[in-house]
């Protein structure tokens, strides 16, 4: 077994992700809600994916991350063809759990940039690839 702590060192270390949103992203077609903005639920996935490229590369190859506790609010409306940012930055390293702050912020296709679209927390722990079977 193969115990890997993540170093205080990455406190600060970021990661950022950027989509288009498409029909595929809306409350619509993920089916949490009933309009044609984008879905929590994907912003969610893509705020987890900035906490993926923010820290996974750094680990011991036998660990990766998964995430534990997701605390996000949703705050403004992102329509269908807006170019979304995700990012999040380490803020605490315990032992095997890893603190994110995540936000996101969109661009619509006329210019404007909405800032803070979402806001929150995303902890992952680390755990040994080994224990999923793979």
């Amino acid at each position: 077994m193969t115990v890997f702590w993540p170093p205080q060192s990455w406190i600060g270390r970021r990661g950022e992700f950027e989509a288009l949103v498409t029909d595929a992203d809306t409350a619509i077609a993920m089916g949490s809600g009933d309009v044609t903005v984008l879905a929590t639920p994907r912003l969610i996935a893509w705020l987890e994916r900035a906490t993926v490229l923010a820290v996974d590369s750094q680990m011991a190859p036998e660990c990766t991350s998964v995430g534990v506790l997701v605390e996000v609010a949703h705050r403004r409306p992102t329509p269908v063809g807006a170019q979304v940012t995700t990012w999040a930055t380490v803020t605490n390293v315990d032992a095997g759990r890893i603190t994110f702050g995540v936000g996101a912020d969109h661009v619509v296709p006329s210019g404007e940039r909405i800032e803070e679209i979402g806001r929150g927390t995303i902890v992952r722990a680390v755990v040994e690839r080994a224990s999923f079977g793979n």
